[in-house]
């Protein structure tokens, strides 16, 4: 009924003619309008692809003047920049000399150490003492050993020993590089362990008329003189150079009565273990030499062993010595 209604009112605005075979023609006056459509559209599509075409030529044209802009920008920039190099270079040479100024200035105060700042009194040190007493050292101490244990600090060094017979007495006197060198001993080194023995450390500034420092770097006090930097006299061999890494131990002038358990229980007494032990006899009658070697589990074992050097065991002084 609607569409009835829809093409009657067509019929009337003469827009479609309906025939009598029930066919549905459109006008004359709308087939010319729909005809004429498409050349609006593609009419209307021209000029917007014109438009677009002209906007798009605007963009790209003001691009271009921004990068000339920018370019330009750039050129004024870097001929500023070529026009101060020599000042940037003038500041670069003011740098440079004023670190060479302080090098040298670090040089020459090295350079110029005056030797009247040996004794300069500082702090912990008020009366600028470079003389210290070393006390409780091992037997087996070396010069080396201990100027590394005080900070490579010592000049010259004296063992003392007895005056007859030259036995070591486990102490030293140490002349030191200045009063700071001291001091620094004094504060973090004194009551410290080396080698297993807690040492003691005090001031000992050398008494009036006595030739010290001595002329010698390393001297022995006593009748026997020590030139190898070895602590000891005729009462203890001096040890020889420990190879490194070394684990073992060569063992002297035993009691014929020792054996492994008396051995071990000697070493025990500065926590060195033993790993092994073997005694040395005559080839020919098969009697026990008096001498032996003792293998340790590590070089600290062995080290805290060779303290023991001149100690007695079983009545006698006990001689050790490093070995391959």
């Amino acid at each position: 009924k609607q569409f009835k209604e829809a093409v009657k009112q067509l019929e009337k605005d003469e827009r479609v003619s309906l025939s009598s075979d029930g066919e549905l023609k459109l006008s004359k006056s709308e087939r010319k309008s729909a005809d004429d459509e498409p050349t609006e559209k593609k009419k209307k599509s021209k000029k917007e692809k014109k438009e677009k075409k002209e906007k798009k030529s605007k963009k790209s044209k003001k691009r271009k003047d921004t990068a000339s802009s920018g370019d330009e920008k750039e050129s004024k920039k870097q001929k500023k920049q070529d026009e101060t190099p020599e000042e940037e270079d003038d500041d670069d040479d003011v740098e440079e000399a004023n670190g060479d100024e302080e090098n040298n200035n670090e040089e020459a105060e090295a350079q110029n150490d005056d030797p009247a700042d040996k004794n300069k009194p500082c702090k912990n040190n008020p009366q600028g003492i470079t003389r210290l007493f070393i006390g409780n050292l091992p037997f087996a101490i070396t010069e080396t050993t201990l100027n590394d244990f005080l900070n490579g600090s010592i000049t010259h060094l004296k063992w003392i020993t007895d005056k007859e017979t030259g036995k070591f007495y486990g102490s030293a006197f140490a002349e030191l590089r200045n009063s700071k060198d001291a001091a620094k001993c004094m504060q973090e080194i004194n009551g410290t362990q080396l080698m297993g023995r807690p040492i003691k450390l005090n001031y000992a500034p050398p008494r009036d008329l006595e030739d010290w420092p001595p002329k010698s770097r390393v001297i022995t006090g006593g009748k026997v003189a020590n030139a190898g930097g070895q602590a000891g006299g005729k009462g203890i061999k001096a040890m020889s150079v420990k190879p490194e890494g070394c684990c073992k131990l060569f063992i002297g002038n035993l009691s014929y009565e020792i054996d492994d358990e008396g051995i071990t229980k000697f070493f025990m007494t500065v926590d060195a273990e033993i790993k092994a032990v073997r005694w040395l006899f005559h080839q020919d009658s098969g009697d026990f030499k008096g001498v032996g070697y003792v293998d340790f589990w590590n070089t600290d074992a062995c080290e805290k062993a060779a303290t023991l050097n001149g100690k007695n065991l079983l009545g006698r002084p006990i001689r050790i010595d490093w070995a391959e």
